[in-house]
This record gives C-alpha cells, sequence and structure tokens, in this order.
C-alpha cells in the first residue's frame, strides 16, 4: 500500500514563522521514503480572512445580520473604506514585501485607528528616533488586532491570532463544551479553514491526514478539519498528536473524540507514526501499536504492545520545510518585549539540540513525561549538517534551538563547529542558568552567532528556588546573566509568582531582585508568570509535598493536565499580578528603577528585606578560574602580525587586527615568537583544537618564565580581554 500523507498545523500558532512539529515529521518520513506533504492552515486562514476580499465578507456580514456594535466595532465598521483600502498594503509590508510603506504608517495618517492605539506605548522611548521599520510593525499589528477585536465580536466569537477557541481547550476535563462549540453553525473563519482544507485534499489525496496540536489554542481547528474529513471523505484515516496530546490527553477515556478522529498519538511521533502506517498495510496488529489511542467496540483503547525503541534523534532526519510558503508568513510586533519581539517578528528556522531535559528536576515541570524524562543529544557535526541543509532549503540563516534547556557543552561544541565550518548563523535558545556558562564560553556563543538566550530566574528566593530544584541561586543567575550580557548576548528572564507557599515577603523580595537586575543591566528582558499545577509535575503528582491541596477539577475523560490547588501558607497571588506586569514593563524600559516597588501596588505592602546592593555585590564576586588540563584554549581573532623593531633586535611588536580596531604591544623576541606560533595553533580549524595543558607545556617549553608568572603579566590580561578563550 503506498500512503500519502497530509501533515497539518491548524489554526492558529505563529504568524512569523511555521511551527516546526510537520517539519520534524516529514524529514522523518523522508527517511522511510514515504510521501508526504505539509500546511500550515494558520497563515493561509490568516491571509485569507486579513485581505479585501476577507474583510469584504467581514462588512458584509455585519451589514446583513443587522449586529449591535459595540462603540469601537461601531467605529472599524465606519471606516470600512478605509480599511479596504489598506489591508492589502499593509500585510504585504508585514511580509516584508512593502517596506517602503513604513513612512507612511509611521506618520499616523495611513491607517485607521480603533481601540488599541488607545493602549499604545511611547514609541520614541520604545524605539528611539531611528527604527522607523520596527515602528510601522508594531502600527500595524495594533491595526491587525483592531480588526481582530472585530472579528471576534461579530463573526466568531473564538477568533485569536494565537490562540483559537485557546477557553475551549484549558481544563478541559469533559468533551461536552467542545462537542457543542463543533457542531454549531459555521463561522466566516471556520468556511476559510474548510476551503483552504477542501483545496488542499484535493490537491494531495492523501490516505492519511495528521493533525499536530502543540497548544491548546489549535485543538478547535484540528478537529473542525477532522470532522469535515470525515464527513467528506471518509476514507482518509485521521491521527492527531503534538504536545497538546502529549500532556492533555495521556488518560483520554470519551469515545466522543472518535467521531472527529480515527488515532491519537502520544509523545515522540516517529516511531508511532510509522508502527500505525505498518498497522494500516496489514503489517501491524492493532495491539502491536506504539503510544496510540483508538476506538475499538465502541470503547477507547490504548494500544501500545510494541517492543521497539523510539527512533534515536540521530536517524530522525532533517526538518524538512519545503513545502512552506515562507513568502506568506507576516512579522509582527505585538507586546513591545525584546524577547516577546524574537518570538512573533523574523523568520526563525526551529531545530533541537537534544531531545529531552539535561536537568530534568524542576517540580514545576511535566518532569514525569517523555518530552522532559529522555534526555539524548545530538553531536554537533550532525546539528551542523542539519543548520546547513536547512540554510539551503528555505535561504534562511536564523535558527531559535527549541529545547527546554540548551546542554552548555553540546552548545559550546556547537560553537565550535559553526565557526569551522564558516557559517553565517543568528541563533537564539533556553538555557538553565549554569555556572559553567563562563565569560569565555559566553563569547564563543557570541562569535559562533548567538543574540540572546531565555532562562528561568523563576520566584527570586533561594528558598523557593531550592523547593523547586532548579539547582541556581539568585546570585548565580545574576553572575551568569551578566557574561551573557557582558558578551553581547541578550538575556530574557521567565519570572514566576505564586509558586506554593510564597508569601507576601517573598513576592516583595522577589520583585526587588528582578528591579536590581534590571538597573545593573544583566537582563534585557522578562516576564511574569502566575504558577499553574500541571498534573504530570511532581507538585502536581505529590500536592501534599509541598504544602498545598489539590481540589479539582474531577476528571471527566477528555483533558487532564491543568489542576486548582489551594495554598493555605501563601499569599493572595492574584493581588500581584497587575503589578507585577506594570512594574516590569517599566523596567525593561529604564524607566522608574528608581522606585519604591511598593509603588506599584494599590495596597498596603511589606518593605524588602533584600539589602540594596544585593546584585551588585553578586556581580563582583567571582570565583578563581582553575585551569584543568583537558579545557580548551582557543584563539578567536586573525593572528598577529610580528614586526622587529629596528632599534632592538631584542624586542618584536606584535600587531592585532579584530573586527572593530587594531591594538598590539611589544615584548621580547622569544615571547613574541611563541605567541604568534601558539594563538594561529590556537585558531579553530580542521585539526585538534588547543588543550590547556599542552598550551601550558608548550609555554614553558619554549620561554624562560614560569607559567603563572605569564598568568599573571599585562600581556596576558590584554590577549584573555581580547579573543584568547579557556574552556
Amino acid at each position: 500500500m503506498n500512503h500519502k500523507i497530509l501533515l497539518i498545523t491548524p489554526p492558529f500558532t505563529q504568524l512569523n514563522t511555521p511551527y516546526p512539529a510537520t517539519a520534524y515529521l516529514k524529514g522523518f518520513l523522508n527517511t522511510l521514503n514515504i510521501e508526504s506533504y505539509q500546511v500550515d492552515l494558520g497563515i493561509e486562514v490568516i491571509n485569507d480572512i486579513f485581505s479585501q476580499s476577507g474583510l469584504e465578507k467581514i462588512f458584509n456580514q455585519i451589514e446583513s445580520d443587522n449586529l449591535e456594535l459595540s462603540e469601537n466595532s461601531f467605529r472599524i465598521f465606519s471606516l470600512k473604506k478605509e480599511y479596504l483600502k489598506t489591508i492589502n498594503p499593509v500585510i504585504a509590508f508585514l511580509q516584508n514585501k512593502n517596506p517602503m510603506l513604513a513612512h507612511s504608517i509611521c506618520d499616523q495618517s495611513y491607517l485607521p485607528e480603533a481601540s488599541r492605539f488607545e493602549e499604545m506605548d511611547d514609541l520614541d522611548l520604545v524605539f528611539g528616533s531611528m527604527g522607523i521599520q520596527d515602528k510601522a510593525r508594531h502600527l500595524a499589528t495594533l491595526y491587525l488586532e483592531d480588526l481582530g477585536d472585530l472579528i471576534k465580536e461579530t463573526v466568531d466569537p473564538h477568533f485569536g491570532f494565537s490562540r483559537y477557541a485557546e477557553r475551549l481547550s484549558q481544563s478541559l476535563s469533559s468533551f461536552d463544551e467542545m462537542e457543542i462549540a463543533l457542531n454549531r453553525p459555521e463561522t466566516l473563519v471556520t468556511e476559510s479553514l474548510i476551503r483552504l482544507l477542501n483545496l488542499k485534499i484535493k490537491k494531495v489525496q492523501p490516505t492519511v491526514v495528521a493533525l499536530s496540536v502543540p497548544f491548546p489554542g489549535n485543538l478547535f481547528a484540528a478537529l473542525k478539519c477532522g470532522q469535515w474529513i470525515k464527513n467528506n471523505f471518509p476514507k482518509i484515516k485521521i491521527i492527531l498528536g503534538g504536545g497538546y496530546a502529549n500532556t492533555e490527553l495521556r488518560s483520554l477515556a470519551d469515545e466522543r473524540v472518535f467521531e472527529y478522529l480515527d488515532y491519537v498519538s502520544l509523545d515522540d511521533g516517529e516511531a508511532p507514526f510509522q508502527f500505525f502506517l505498518e498497522y494500516l498495510e496489514g503489517k501491524r496488529e492493532r495491539q502491536q501499536l506504539k503510544r496510540i489511542f483508538s476506538k475499538t467496540h465502541e470503547v477507547v483503547c490504548y494500544n501500545n504492545g510494541s517492543t521497539e525503541l523510539d527512533i534515536p534523534q540521530r536517524e530522525t532526519g532533517t526538518p524538512d520545510y519545503s513545502d512552506f510558503d515562507l513568502q506568506q508568513y507576516l512579522s509582527v510586533i505585538e507586546i513591545i518585549n525584546p524577547m516577546h519581539r524574537l518570538w512573533s517578528d523574523g523568520r526563525w528556522n526551529k531545530l533541537t539540540l537534544a531531545h529531552g531535559c539535561y536537568w530534568g528536576k524542576c517540580t514545576f515541570c511535566d518532569v514525569s513525561l517523555d518530552y522532559i524524562q529522555r534526555y539524548e543529544p545530538l553531536t554537533a557535526s550532525l546539528l551542523c549538517d542539519r543548520i546547513e541543509t536547512i540554510i539551503n532549503q528555505t535561504g534562511q540563516n536564523g535558527f531559535h534551538f527549541v529545547d527546554e534547556a540548551a546542554p552548555p557543552a553540546l552548545m559550546r561544541d556547537l560553537a565550535i563547529e559553526i565557526i569551522r565550518r564558516d557559517l553565517t548563523v543568528v541563533w537564539w535558545t533556553n538555557i538553565r542558568f549554569e555556572k559553567s556558562f563562563s565569560t569565555d564560553l559566553c563569547k564563543l556563543l557570541k562569535a559562533s552567532g548567538c543574540i540572546a538566550v531565555s532562562g528561568g530566574l523563576e520566584v527570586a528566593s533561594d528558598r523557593l528556588l531550592d523547593k523547586m530544584k532548579k539547582g541556581v541561586t539568585v546570585a548565580q543567575v545574576a553572575r551568569v546573566a551578566h557574561a551573557f550580557t557582558e558578551s553581547g548576548i541578550m538575556v530574557h528572564a521567565y519570572l514566576m509568582y505564586a509558586f506554593p507557599t510564597q508569601t507576601v515577603q517573598e513576592t516583595m523580595d522577589s520583585l526587588e531582585m528582578v528591579r536590581q537586575m534590571f538597573e545593573e543591566g544583566v537582563i534585557q528582558s522578562g516576564f511574569w508568570h502566575q504558577f499553574a499545577m500541571t498534573a504530570h509535575s511532581p507538585v502536581g503528582l505529590d500536592p501534599k509535598a509541598f504544602e498545598v491541596e489539590k481540589i479539582g477539577p474531577a476528571f471527566g475523560g477528555f483533558a487532564d493536565n491543568d489542576l486548582m490547588h489551594d495554598d493555605p501558607l501563601g499569599a493572595e497571588h492574584e493581588l500581584f499580578s497587575e503589578g507585577l506586569k506594570r512594574s516590569l514593563f517599566n523596567y525593561m524600559n529604564g524607566v522608574g528603577l528608581d522606585f519604591p516597588i511598593n509603588d506599584w501596588f494599590d495596597f498596603e505592602t511589606p518593605e524588602t528585606s533584600v539589602l540594596s546592593d544585593f546584585i551588585e555585590k553578586s556581580i563582583r564576586i567571582q570565583a578563581l578560574q582553575k585551569f584543568r588540563a583537558n579545557d580548551l584554549i582557543i584563539w578567536l581573532n586573525e593572528v598577529p602580525i610580528l614586526n622587529e623593531l629596528e632599534e632592538d633586535k631584542e624586542f618584536v611588536e606584535l600587531v592585532f587586527y579584530n573586527k572593530k580596531n587594531e591594538w598590539g604591544f611589544e615584548t621580547e623576541k622569544q615571547l613574541g615568537t611563541w605567541i604568534e606560533n601558539i594563538l594561529s595553533k590556537a585558531k579553530i580549524g580542521k585539526g585538534e583544537l588547543l588543550k590547556f595543558e599542552e598550551f601550558k607545556n608548550h609555554f614553558e617549553k619554549n620561554n624562560n618564565s614560569s607559567f603563572d608568572e605569564f598568568k599573571s603579566s599585562p600581556i596576558w590580561e590584554a590577549l584573555t580581554e581580547n579573543g584568547l578563550l579557556i574552556l
């Protein structure tokens, strides 16, 4: 049986770049020589709706239904001619096809404006006087969000640019509400989805449709696709998987789900999908499937009798983006937050350095699940092979490594391999604030193209960080963040409040730690998240151990992940939400750093107990650097030019050039010759990298002084400040 697979990402995920799940699966199917085609229906529906013809349908429906409009929607409807005139040029601008429109957008006479513009931030403060393209993208994004508000009020209450019907899918222990929504009359949004889906089905003529559901905001549209396919192409087999299924549907028991789907797959999709196709071909019994739910004799069955292991990451193939029209995607600036901008602005190729998390201990995380629990790193060489393939395929050299926490040792090896191959790569990733991120390692990562990292500071309280098993302290986070910042790499901090037993005092002290980090410039971006208890985290699995009580919801046969809980020892956490977020927004813009932290709240709060110079002192305290025999010696810049001095033949001048300037010094001929020679050996090339023991022995063999004396000299200081790394 020859299969033809259609891989679908349903609406909506991201506007600026395709979600990588189907690209990963297509890459694996390529290794099996199985024909597949992938489509991001999210971006296709967005471009269909946000067009002149799409808006005409919306305005016509509003008029024909004689809808009663809010003041804001009535304003938009009254300006419909302006919206119809501007929508196509604005979309082209956000697709980077019409950059000169930025000038008209920025003078704020071109775009019609509704309520989103009333909340507009001070653009000169945020973007400065030179960021015309950025300002224009932000204004164009507000324009789209105004239209999104209109759509939500008038034609589809579930609409959201990256979260379609998300409320329906969150904490959905019972399938009842979702089933009701799925059987309501179609909206203009679902009509667009179905029409585009129909075109894809007729073009590809698949035997199998695989629906990838990474987030709750993709579930409704995925089931809507399944509903339509079952009604119109009943012979096509439909399988659903992805991050949502992996976390929410592990206890699936409601047979009604299988009126919209045939199968639901959990965890990594490669092996389950391969065995599923073998089952369809009659080569495997249903019981020998791997991590797949199905309905048999009107009962939901979990088929997991396969004894084969998952596919090793080195054998899953290179993610294949070839079916995506990358020119369709929109570069938007939704929130003026440096890290969130990376999420929504620009085209990023997604790639994973390692499967799972090398730490895997955080008590708020789903550490019991495969996507965290099973750690399997790739090699730097294989990663670079995949990077080169994807660059050639997409024409884009920006990469977001989507690891839970990128391993420092692998990041080091990858950076070396990128430099060795002379690749131009711009990349960012998520990390733990490990003490192994030394200043020298950060400099190497920067040289390889790293522009930003994000990591969990969480609740900036050592007591709670220990309770979370983060394995870091606030002082350590500050030092690591400082090392990244000093190397020119932006740092984003994930911040958390409402962790079990967190007190009012700890909340205030945590905010003070964050304030000091922004004041010292060691982090540039952050975001507060309220703690959520999940069923597969250590807190969710054993609430009593964390002094909280699980209070629901009762499982109704469908989703089982988000849990409600009571925290009798903790503060009234919800009270702090607005003040924490407002203060952070100001800190990111350099505003309010000298305000007392209590001023951000409209109720009485205690003074912080944190010393006002805690972060400053933490940064200054640097551990004595101890070199190990196997540490790598790397010289990042060009080998210096050695010139003999005519006035003194025993001395030489070494002249160094880097991308920005030149510098140099004079020294004894013997030492100068050694430096020229050893730096040529320390350059990253095809050969083995120089080790510290070899470096030290080479010095002592070729010079008349001890290495410790050299290490204390101004020359050593100059070299280590200007490109000599010890890793």
